[in-house]
């Protein structure tokens, strides 16, 4: 989430289902049973019904959550429960949740798709577009283990630079070997897994290039999941001096982070996901790389996110709410960690997320950008678990554990 959004009034996940989610979680099949009294659910599996995915039309074609072992398994996607019962809307976004939803950039400056014309930064103007929020995708195609959907619409610009758009999205389960060609390391055979993977693209359908002068686009996607007390985010980086590659990271969205919820080593860094206490971090690309993830000691449980990075790629969206001297100098990696806005306030969830962006994309008509997000959870032995988060993320369990103790 971007600045100042967990201040709105929404409706939230009962405060039960969320405070026991490390020693009673929800289950998938708990979760895709409530989504199917309110919306279709497009569920896709394995051969064996162990790795299942819960897609939704209506919100965008978005992963509501997932299980790696059946409608018996952890659900790990957070769900906002009260307000999709509610079947309402509200204004400025609806938070429905998801594992990895589809949204697009900038958020806030001159360029930004969340302000129209004109209008003050501040939060009584700043609405979620409808493609983003509250439109349906068509669903295009669907087999056992994926689904491709579509959508066509204009947004605008705090400058009044008009995009004509067309989205794509295909989401596909990763089975075992794939994950192990894509993370380069074998997944042992008795860890439990699911793997997702979206291919976003976005086209401009309209007769004129999208320009740096005038605004560029760019994909982005966020991924909400269910917090605990016991839950690190780890996110890896370059190292390096900061004269060159500037900060190891951007921790100044809602104020500085405190030093016993972000710890920074030389090139790796652990953030809590409690859901306990709002807070954000971003990185740029110059030092992002292409992995963060998260352990959840009580249910021990790995989860990793990938995503494509383009080689020399140093434009991205930059989403602050203000007019922006660098408005490309935006991040490439965030996560939010949520939690009351104020002493005595309901958080939006709570929630933890993990985000990826693509670069901003200046494109000619009929042309495209592409950004593939994968999400993978992996569940078993935490010996098993260690030798994925030493190949992927730098660390050990161990390290992770630590991290804050």
């Amino acid at each position: 989430m971007r600045i100042m959004m967990a201040m709105l009034t929404v409706p939230t996940l009962a405060a039960a289902l969320s405070a026991g989610a490390a020693t009673n979680p929800v289950t998938f099949g708990d979760d895709v049973a409530f989504l199917k009294q309110y919306t279709e659910v497009v569920t896709l599996s394995d051969a064996q019904n162990e790795a299942q995915v819960a897609v939704v039309p209506a919100y965008q074609g978005r992963v509501m959550t997932s299980s790696a072992a059946g409608a018996d398994g952890i659900s790990f996607g957070w769900i906002n429960r009260e307000l999709i019962s509610s079947k309402k809307t509200v204004p400025h976004i609806n938070v429905f949740g998801g594992e990895d939803r589809f949204w697009m950039g900038p958020e806030g400056g001159q360029f930004a798709i969340f302000f129209s014309k004109g209008d003050a930064f501040d939060l009584e103007h700043w609405q979620t577009p409808a493609v983003i929020d509250t439109d349906a995708y068509e669903l295009v195609s669907k087999t056992a283990d994926s689904a491709v959907f579509t959508k066509t619409a204009q947004v605008t610009n705090w400058t009044g630079t008009k995009f004509d758009v067309q989205i794509d999205r295909a989401v596909k389960l990763l089975n075992a070997e794939k994950a192990s060609a894509l993370l380069k390391v074998t997944v042992p055979k008795s860890v439990k897994m699911v793997g997702i993977e979206t291919d976003n693209k976005i086209t401009n359908v309209g007769g004129q290039a999208w320009t740096k002068e005038t605004g560029l686009l760019s994909v982005w996607i966020l991924g909400m999941f269910n917090p605990s007390p016991e839950t690190t985010i780890v996110i890896p980086f370059v190292a390096g001096d900061e004269a060159q590659l500037g900060p190891k990271v951007n921790d100044a969205y809602f104020g500085k982070v405190p030093a016993d919820r972000l710890v920074v080593k030389d090139d790796v860094l652990f953030f809590s996901g409690d859901g306990k206490y709002r807070s954000k971090i971003g990185l740029s690309p110059l030092r992002a790389k292409t992995f963060a993830g998260s352990y959840d000691e009580g249910n021990k449980v790995l989860t990793l996110v990938q995503y494509t990075k383009p080689k020399g790629a140093t434009d991205y969206v930059n989403s602050m709410w203000e007019m922006q001297k660098e408005p490309f100098a935006g991040d490439v990696v965030n996560s939010y960690n949520d939690g009351p806005p104020e002493p005595g306030k309901k958080p939006l969830g709570p929630f933890y997320e993990l985000e990826t962006s693509s670069p901003a994309a200046a494109l000619a008509p009929k042309a495209s950008l592409s950004h593939v997000h994968r999400t993978f959870h992996f569940q078993g032995a935490e010996n098993d678990l260690d030798a994925l988060a030493q190949a992927t993320l730098g660390v050990s369990l161990a390290d992770i554990k630590a991290a804050f103790k």
